[in-house]
């Protein structure tokens, strides 16, 4: 039941108001047909737009089912639009991109209802009205009367309980005005119908009442409705959800774009330009970022923060020698030369700084969980005075040491140990030829990124008998570590060397090549310390066994076999590379060397008598030794000499007293009894396992460096804290002396970039709004009619937003596209100028981000022209053409 009660309504245009109605009363049956008859500018359409909830009256009320409408908030406007009217216009105000189905479901959608339910109706809708069979057709594909069907469609589709037609046959001819009357006149008998028309013919055959309005009044009523008096008050019910969801504002949203392809291409390529400049900048950051941290590994690799027994503090000494040389006032006379004494200086610095670190507890300190250093290190590694005794497994020409090498004594005639040579040719020949056999890290990982394979693999990380041979870049080795390793012969090295010390001239040998399966056949025999020597039964000495050829032989013939299983290159992106010999073992080769020498019976008997020189038989307190010794000590000592010695001997006694003889044999145990009870255990080669030589620690990067020497400092302060300044590390960052801080240069160089560059994404988001609200003038009249059928004003913004979000998703994704296939003729530039391969390379997080970006400052460009569509007057709208 519908009742208008006293409505007035003016429109205001400057100071000219002009009452469209004046004090209007009106009562509605529930099932009747209602013609409203009346020239132009009489009031009907307004009169009609006030039932409908379109339009607000300025006066009176608005009665639906006996409860007034004066205090309706939007909401309520919007549920009695969408579940108690249904409307149905001159022009049909169908919307021009979705089919007839999709108009028809439209009503139904903003309820709430669901797909499958909304589609089954909507069919039934469009068969009622004889259009059952052009379901999917487009309006501008139908004639006048098949797009006026399909408004009534619309209109009843959400079964209204009050039908509006204003002027429905005005454009359509007569034949096709006939059938759309019989048509209303058919709804009409289960509903309220009111017309608006000025064709008194048709609405004194089809309608039921009619009434004629003037000036904003009515003049005639001809079937007057007297509401009946109730006793019971009527109650507010909620007449139905009204509500559309996102989903449905995309898809609507999306259709509208579909029959704009090129502009909506050509607005999110425009968008995309700021997304495509932050892209290259952001790919061309992460790929000098992650070849900086490449960089950084890799040096760090070769200069990890390295702490030994005895260390020094250079970077104290350095910045010493530096201040020395700062040009500060000196204080003295300018009449007389003065001394700088930069080297007496450098030495109190040397002498002051030099200390020995307790490496012991410092290991235990970074294995315990108090450290924390795991988070910051690709690896650590613990060094050991490890004598590695390696011989070539040819024995048929006896035997030869490969490592340590022994070819400096071999071409010099002197050991090692012996005096550094002082010409031109000696300093030559006693180049070096050290350790060509180094440990490679246990951060396999790390090793794998800066070398790559050339044939065979990698050694198992716990295979102690497996080695890689190392190469530079062009697959090439120093013929001083093929001499070294007995792949090139040893005696053309010595008589080239004989030569260069007797001042020949030596020619430059050819080039020699190996195969790979040459080298991956080669092998070496490892010898411990401890094997050297035999226990003398008779003696109760150990024997040192060096001299004897045929020991010596078997005793190779019979050692563990060291293979070579791969051959490595460095990669040609690495910047630097960890391995610094030319044959690298495992951890697990340190491991099983220390382990057998430590569980050899030499050396268990050696630490079973720490007072008694095992190689001797002598006690380590040599004074105490010698003064006990007697002449049967001296006489006996002689009987196990040879007969030589023995016959010298006599010779010495014959001319000499027993205490002149006895005197002459202390002196000479003296002199030769220098050892000591860890230069023995040293010289069998016995480690500590948890008494590290020396610590190397690899940070991860730069800042990770920085992380482990605060780390070290915050160990050290609490050495100092406990009374245990002695125990304190000292240490020498040679990294932080010699690199600078690139990474925070190019993250600052990025930021700015990228802050110019967002220039143009804040100009793209601005054109966005701006054509959004052009597509918002453009579709009012979209508008009106959504709002018509029960839209509410937040529906209407959500539609504006769901089309700015479409296009801030296209221009992300356009622009993360177009960055991609730039990246590649981009890569190939940078590539030929700087050997850098496939240096930029847009990380997939920033990638997603970039076009999460791309939506939100769309969504935020289109907000204000959402606002302005939502709060656009549905009358108006319904107007525009």
């Amino acid at each position: 039941m519908l009742q208008i009660k006293d409505i007035v309504k003016q429109y205001k245009t400057g100071d000219l108001i002009q009452t469209a109605l004046d004090h209007v009363s009106l009562n509605f049956r529930d099932n009747e047909f209602v013609a409203i008859l009346g020239p132009s500018g009489s009031g009907k359409t307004t009169m009609l737009n006030i039932i409908g909830g379109l339009d607000r009256y300025d006066s009176g009320d608005l009665i639906i089912g006996g409860i007034s409408t004066q205090k309706y908030k939007d909401r309520d406007w919007d549920s009695y639009r969408n579940h108690t009217i249904g409307f149905v216009f001159q022009s049909y105000n169908l919307i021009p991109h979705q089919t007839v189905l999709a108009n028809v479901e439209l009503a139904l959608t903003i309820s709430g209802i669901s797909r499958s339910e909304r589609r089954a109706r909507a069919k039934e809708a469009l068969e009622q009205v004889g259009l059952g069979d052009q379901l999917h057709k487009k309006p501008n594909q139908m004639s006048g009367g098949q797009m006026q069907r399909v408004a009534i469609a619309r209109a009843l589709v959400n079964n209204p309980d009050i039908l509006l037609a204003d002027e429905p046959t005005g454009a359509l001819d007569t034949e096709t005005s006939v059938q759309v009357m019989d048509l209303l006149k058919k709804v009409a008998k289960d509903r309220l119908v009111i017309m608006v028309t000025h064709n008194p013919e048709l609405a004194e055959t089809y309608a039921t009442r009619i009434v004629k309005l003037r000036d904003g009044k009515i003049l005639d009523d001809s079937n007057p409705f007297a509401i009946p008096e109730t006793k019971e008050a009527p109650v507010h019910k909620n007449m139905g959800r009204s509500s559309m969801s996102f989903l449905t504002a995309l898809s609507l949203s999306f259709n509208n774009l579909r029959t704009k392809k090129a502009r909506t291409i050509l607005t999110s390529f425009a968008g995309s330009i700021g997304i495509i400049g932050i892209a290259m900048v952001l790919s061309l950051s992460n790929g000098i970022s992650q070849y900086i941290e490449t960089v950084q590994k890799d040096t760090l690799s070769t200069y990890p923060l390295t702490i030994e027994k005895e260390s020094m503090d250079m970077t104290s000494m350095m910045a010493d020698m530096m201040s020395q040389n700062v040009n500060e006032e000196s204080g003295h006379e300018k009449d007389k030369v003065y001394s700088n004494n930069i080297a007496s200086s450098m030495l109190s610095t040397m002498s002051q700084e030099s200390k020995a670190n307790d490496l012991g507890a410092f290991k235990s300190y970074l294995e315990g969980d108090d450290s924390d250093i795991d988070s910051y290190i690709s690896d650590i590694q613990y060094s050991y005075d490890l004598d590695l005794q390696l011989y070539s497994t040819d024995t048929s020409d006896g035997v030869v040491q490969v490592n340590p090498s022994t070819l400096n004594s071999t071409t010099t005639g002197s050991t090692a140990s012996s005096e550094m040579p002082t010409s031109a040719s000696d300093m030559t020949a006693y180049m070096s030829f050290g350790n060509v056999f180094s440990e490679m890290l246990d951060n396999r990982e790390l090793v794998e990124s800066q070398y790559d394979v050339l044939a065979g693999r990698m050694p198992d990380a716990d295979a102690y008998n497996e080695l890689v041979l190392v190469v530079d870049e062009n697959n090439e080795i120093s013929d001083v570590a093929l001499y070294t390793l007995g792949l090139m012969d040893q005696d053309e090295f010595r008589d080239m060397m004989q030569k260069v010390m007797q001042g020949e001239t030596v020619k430059k040998t050819e080039n020699v090549s190996f195969t790979y399966d040459d080298l991956l056949n080669t092998s070496f025999k490892l010898v411990l310390n401890t094997d050297y020597y035999q226990y003398n039964e008779a003696s109760g000495v150990w024997e040192d066994k060096r001299d004897d050829d045929t020991y010596m032989k078997q005793l190779v013939e019979d050692a563990p076999e060291l293979k070579i299983v791969g051959i490595i290159r460095p990669d040609e992106e690495a910047t630097a590379t960890s391995i610094n010999g030319s044959i690298a073992y495992n951890s697990a080769l340190t491991d099983y060397v220390v382990n057998h020498i430590n569980d050899s019976e030499i050396a268990k008997a050696q630490m079973a008598d720490p007072d008694t020189n095992v190689l001797t038989g002598t006690p380590f307190n040599i004074d105490e030794y010698v003064n006990s010794l007697t002449m049967e000590d001296l006489q006996a000592d002689v009987a196990q000499r040879s007969q030589e010695e023995q016959a010298q001997f006599q010779q010495m006694a014959a001319v000499m007293s027993e205490e002149e003889l006895l005197e002459s044999y202390r002196k000479s145990i003296r002199e030769n009894s220098t050892d000591t009870y860890d230069g023995i255990l040293a010289q069998l080669g016995v480690v500590d396992l948890e008494q590290p030589s020396a610590i190397s620690i690899y940070p991860k990067d730069f800042d990770a460096k920085d992380s482990i020497v605060s780390i070290i400092d915050d160990y050290n302060d609490a050495q100092i804290d406990d009374g245990h300044e002695e125990m304190t590390i000292t240490y020498t960052d040679y990294v932080g002396l010699m690199m600078t801080s690139v990474t925070t240069i190019v993250n600052m160089i990025s930021y700015v970039l990228i802050a110019f560059v967002s220039i143009s994404l804040v100009v793209s988001s601005i054109m966005i709004g701006i054509i959004t609200y052009i597509s918002v003038l453009e579709r009012t009249k979209e508008i009106g009619i959504l709002r018509g059928i029960g839209a509410s004003k937040r529906n209407i913004s959500s539609i504006f937003n769901a089309e700015t979000l479409i296009i801030g998703t296209c221009a992300g994704l356009i622009g993360i596209g177009v960055t991609l296939v730039l990246l590649i003729p981009a890569n190939a530039i940078i590539g030929a100028l700087t050997d850098i391969s496939n240096l930029a390379k847009l990380p997939w997080k920033g990638a997603v981000i970039l076009v999460l970006i791309s939506m939100f400052l769309t969504v935020i460009a289109g907000l204000i022209p959402s606002k302005k569509a939502a709060k656009k007057d549905p009358v108006t709208a319904l107007r525009t053409e």
